[in-house]
């Protein structure tokens, strides 16, 4: 399901800007106006739905799980109405990362929303907290250490300013944590113990490594942090700032309460009590762990971290485009037959797409990244290497893609030669599959035109649709001089033929 067309990226940027976090505990949207450039939050909107809590003993989400997100969705739906799409972005973390039911729920929420729902990477997820996180924050020189517990995952992010440097996602969370320590709602010194070792555990990958970058401070976001930071200064203990030593005297109490029904009397709120020691011992694991001496609260965290995303896209500052060319870099491609590739293909997108129904924005995205990168591969092996590179794209860290724009990406890639399968898009929505397989076509075409690597530009051929293929025609006298181009062409026409699709050829 695509955002924006291609007339609507020529109009006037969206002022409104709105997004949704739906993550393994609580959903939450941000509505705000972009006004010369900088962010204005008009409306916060939050529930406790507990996605994560509603993963049966298969990892599926049963149907009362997705009734809880459908119905909070919906009330999210009417702020939403109206918003132009380039200015929404939706998005899953580890719960719809883990369900293996997620595109079932997906649908659903795409038809309620109106708007397309997208899964995201743990390192994307961290990325973008790190975002939401800095901006909310002054523009100080220094390492900074973020830390998010969420429902199912925790990130855990070294930056400085407003750039990430060091990203983990780690697979631990207040739910799956009360689940597994606290959910006879008991507060044991042996039950929190276990809770905390299990934190320090999950942490042990990262400690050396995080601790020898270090930082300057410390920030916490999320709702479990900030439930932290309040009843510390609830119960007079600090003024809200987290300390090591506060830690250690909140644990006691915690302890000696010994149910969590009794949290009440700390001034939380009925939703947040029977997750709070779960979101604790994670804390407390990490404050052990990376010997952290105090931590503040930011209020700042995924869903404006997706804000100032839409917000740099609209400024034509994507973080996309730092990714592929780090990829290119890094696997040393050649970039100039890349950029022979891009522009044949995208000579070929503008005069088929309106005819195919391939003319938004993110088609000629994912069709540009494509070209740029269809022999990562080569990395690898040359045998194969359309393979070798879907795997690559597929499951590389990139920031700024979704797990589903990773997919497409990884799917061009790796259908750009050789056989035309029907298996090259296996797993892909079912309405999403046609027009692959069209932008697909143009990859393989520009492939084939700019195989003899002379970085020409695109020759003056064009395109027409005809039932069920297309039509080819080159300048008269153009396959005179290169032979091998025609038979590649041939080649094509029975590989094409195979998947029901006729390529003809005319002039040359």
């Amino acid at each position: 399901m695509t955002a924006s067309s291609s007339a609507e990226n020529t109009s006037t940027p969206p002022d409104m800007l709105a997004a949704i976090d739906m993550g393994s505990n609580s959903f939450h949207m941000v509505v705000a106006r972009l006004v010369h450039g900088e962010i204005r939050t008009i409306e916060k909107m939050g529930e406790k739905v507990q996605l994560g809590d509603g993963l049966d003993s298969e990892n599926c989400l049963t149907e009362e799980a997705q009734e809880r997100g459908l119905d909070c969705l919906r009330r999210f739906a009417q702020r939403l109405n109206g918003t132009p799409p380039e200015g929404v972005q939706v998005v899953g973390t580890n719960a719809l990362r883990v369900a293996r039911n997620a595109s079932q729920f997906i649908a659903r929420a795409e038809e309620v929303l109106g708007y397309p729902v997208e899964i995201i990477a743990g390192r994307e997820e961290a990325r973008l907290i790190y975002l939401g996180v800095s901006h909310t924050l002054s523009d100080d020189a220094g390492g900074r250490l973020v830390i998010d517990i969420g429902g199912g995952s925790t990130e855990v992010i070294i930056g400085n300013r407003f750039e990430p440097q060091e990203l983990e996602s780690l697979h631990m969370g207040c739910v799956s944590f009360r689940n597994r320590y606290f959910a006879d709602g008991r507060i044991t010194r042996k039950q929190m113990d276990r809770a905390i070792t299990h934190a320090e555990q999950e942490l042990l990958s990262i400690r050396k490594l995080y601790r020898s970058v270090g930082w300057q401070s410390a920030v916490g976001s999320s709702g479990s942090i900030k439930a932290i930071s309040t009843v510390l200064a609830t119960l007079k203990i600090t003024d809200g700032t987290i300390t090591r030593s506060a830690m250690e005297e909140l644990r006691r109490r915690l302890v000696d309460m010994g149910n969590i029904e009794k949290l009440g009397d700390l001034g939380l709120r009925p939703d947040r009590q029977n997750i709070f020691p779960a979101g604790f011992a994670i804390l407390m694991g990490a404050f052990q762990s990376l010997d952290i001496p105090e931590m503040t609260f930011a209020d700042g965290a995924l869903r404006e971290g997706l804000l100032y995303g839409i917000a740099g896209r609209i400024r034509h500052e994507d973080v996309r485009e730092r990714s592929i060319t780090a990829l290119q870099e890094r696997y040393h491609l050649d970039q100039s037959q890349g950029a022979a590739v891009e522009a044949t293909a995208i000579a070929a997108w503008q005069q088929i797409a309106g005819h195919w129904g391939i003319d938004t924005v993110t088609d000629e995205e994912v069709l540009r990244w494509a070209c740029q990168l269809h022999e990562i591969g080569l990395t690898i092996s040359h045998s194969q290497y359309h393979k070798h590179g879907a795997y690559l794209l597929r499951y590389s860290d990139m920031a700024g893609f979704t797990q589903q724009a990773q997919q497409e990406l990884a799917v061009l890639v790796r259908g750009h030669r050789r056989k035309f399968a029907a298996s090259i898009f296996e797993g892909i929505d079912p309405s999403d599959k046609e027009r692959l397989q069209r932008l697909c076509i143009l990859v393989r075409l520009a492939v084939l035109i700019q195989h003899p690597r002379n970085m020409e530009p695109p020759p003056a051929f064009t395109l027409q649709p005809r039932k069920n293929g297309l039509l080819l025609s080159f300048p008269e006298g153009w396959f005179d001089e290169r032979p091998l181009t025609l038979a590649d062409l041939m080649n094509e026409q029975d590989y094409l033929a195979k998947q029901n699709f006729v390529l003809e050829l005319a002039g040359g």
